[in-house]
């Protein structure tokens, strides 16, 4: 389908491919990876001729057709989203385009909206759409996850599951790469690496091969340092100049390994812990929130405690970002009450990615100027961390993009950190090692977390509690992202996409019996809610006991302890209970939903 053939790409100085070959064939899933500007991009310019290698060739089989979704922008005239969606393509199935629409989050009444209307990541979404309605043979996909909530991604990472043509495909989400890739392509010393498996297939593979690689490199070292010992010790004595010499063309000959260039190393520099908070951070209560006409929250409670850690899912347009900027205080109370509490410092990383930042200073007087003492050497080796290396530092903030803006507005969140930090997106324009950065300070971050993100991997590193945000509704899932999983995701699985046929008239019969099938998921899902809500009291109770148990009062009091033990069984027997009969329940329910 395509082949690759020895090309050679340079810019000035800068060489980014030397003789480097690839080969994609038809049902190849492909993960493109290495370090930022290591010609990522550029290869995908290479391949759709919006450029040209200077050396070698680049083969595309005859009548192969290719599709590409650049990283941020794509334009947009007058057209509706459906007509974006459709554009190019006559015979477009219009039912599929619907679907897939959907799929992404749209609604029906966006399908007629203008998309220049729109939001730049609707717009993406928009030409995401219309690459997959197109379905060319080759999807070149730059970063395609940045503009998707964690929903719109699991639809879309199972709708490529299915994909019937080839993928190339750049991310920095290894979670994305885990489930999607068959081998990734390393771009390494202007070389294309090919690895066989997924991403974590790939760090096992090249730590061997480094390992294998330094090993050969030692003794070829070795042996170039004996060879040239006996020639420097007996090129002057006329008996043995010969064999000096044979041994200096011994040299020459060699096929010279290099030397294996060392990763960059993972951030050691521990961040500044901000000041403790008292035991309950934040409370909503009674909250009321609308746009307009629409209303997003009606009655809405919410509690976070010192070192929670919660991450905010559910579909798009639920509240989720609604709510993360009531508890910044970002959006003001429209009915009910927001209480900080005791000694409680808020940061809201969505917010300071425009407003923190001084346009007239460098980026390292930017980053410098926080309360905490920091030497020089530990900023930079942060800045380095999130992609600001050598001189970037001196440029003016005025200059920077808005990914680079919010890199460093990352930067000075994280050297003086409040105690409650909420943070929208915050992967957004990272590769993988600043996300591994931001895990880690993240990790050993003492206040109270409460985040959304489409990054799986991410998630699974930090949140220890999941809080579903739907229709207004908050539901708390007391446990890290696979307890929620388990317990919620087996009630709403990704579904491929199809084209739907247009409906047929229904009989009378037909019409009841589908409303009797309506009637009995309802009631399903009713016991379904009803087992979940009754579980979440129980985890939270079991919770607030051993707390209980823990305190030096409580063995204080003749009795209470025993007493507290007693209760603490009776309710772990009732959570298993419960559990086993949610189950049964969750089975049904998908039982019916299928039937």
């Amino acid at each position: 389908m395509l082949t690759i053939s020895g090309i050679t790409k340079t810019f000035g100085a800068h060489v980014l491919f030397e003789d480097a070959s690839l080969q994609v064939n038809r049902g190849d899933r492909i993960g493109l990876v290495g370090p930022n500007g290591a010609g990522k991009s550029t290869l995908f310019n290479l391949v759709l001729n919006q450029d040209s290698p200077d050396a070698g060739e680049i083969l595309r089989q005859r009548n192969t057709t290719i599709g590409h979704l650049p990283q941020e922008t794509a334009p947009v005239s007058d057209e509706t989203v459906l007509e974006l969606a459709t554009s190019n393509l006559p015979e477009a199935d219009e039912y599929r385009a619907k679907s897939i629409l959907h799929g992404l989050a749209f609604r029906d009444r966006d399908f007629e909206r203008p998309a220049k209307a729109m939001s730049g990541g609707w717009v993406m979404r928009a030409h995401l759409a219309r690459l997959l309605v197109q379905q060319p043979d080759l999807l070149l996909l730059d970063e395609p996850t940045n503009h998707l909530d964690l929903e719109a991604l699991q639809w879309f990472q199972g709708y490529l599951k299915s994909y019937p043509g080839a993928i190339l495909l750049i991310s920095h989400d290894r979670e994305f790469l885990n489930q999607l890739v068959g081998s990734i392509v390393e771009i390494r010393q202007a070389q294309l690496i090919r690895y066989r498996g997924n991403y974590e297939d790939y760090l096992v593979q090249r730590q061997a091969n480094e390992v294998q690689l330094l090993a050969a490199y030692k003794n070829q070292q070795k042996k170039i340092e004996q060879l040239q010992e006996f020639a420097d010790r007996f090129r002057a004595k006329a008996s043995k100049a010969s064999q000096a010499q044979s041994k200096l063309k011994q040299i020459e000959r060699m096929e010279k390994i290099e030397a294996p260039v060392k990763e960059g190393r993972s951030i050691k520099f521990r961040f500044p812990q901000p000041p403790r908070s008292g035991q309950r951070v934040i409370t909503l209560k009674d909250i009321d929130h609308a746009y307009g006409e629409t209303q997003v929250y009606r009655c809405m409670n919410f509690i976070a405690e010192r070192g929670q850690r919660i991450v905010l899912v559910g579909p798009n347009g639920a509240g989720k970002s609604t709510l993360l900027k009531l508890l910044a205080g970002v959006l003001p109370v429209q009915v009910g009450t927001r209480e900080l509490g005791l000694h409680v410092r808020v940061g809201y990383y969505a917010q300071y990615r425009v407003e923190m930042l001084r346009p007239e200073r460098t980026v390292l007087e930017e980053a410098l100027d926080t309360p905490q003492k920091i030497s020089m050497e530990s900023v930079r080796t942060v800045l380095g961390s999130f992609l600001f290396r050598g001189d970037d530092v001196f440029k003016p903030v005025s200059v920077l993009s808005g990914g680079e803006k919010s890199r460093l507005a990352l930067v000075k969140l994280l050297l003086d950190p409040p105690n409650l930090l909420l943070m929208d997106e915050p992967t957004t324009h990272l590769d993988m090692a600043s996300i591994d950065a931001l895990i880690g300070a993240l990790e050993h971050y003492s206040g109270t977390l409460i985040f959304i993100s489409h990054d799986v991997h991410f998630i699974r590193q930090l949140a220890k509690h999941v809080l579903h945000v739907d229709a207004g509704l908050l539901t708390h899932y007391h446990g890290d992202y696979q307890y929620y999983l388990d317990k919620f995701a087996k009630l709403a699985p990704v579904a491929p996409v199809a084209a739907a046929p247009p409906p047929r008239p229904k009989d009378g019969n037909q019409k009841r019996l589908e409303a009797e099938a309506r009637q009995a998921r309802h009631r399903q899902q009713q016991v379904v809610t009803a087992l979940e809500k009754e579980i979440a009291r129980l985890e939270k109770l079991q919770q607030e006991l051993t707390a209980e148990l823990e305190k030096p009062e409580t063995y204080q009091k003749p009795g209470h302890a025993m007493a507290i033990n007693r209760e603490l069984a009776g309710i772990t027997e009732a959570i298993v209970r419960d559990v086993a009969e949610w189950e049964k329940a969750a089975a049904q329910l998908n039982k019916t939903s299928a039937g």
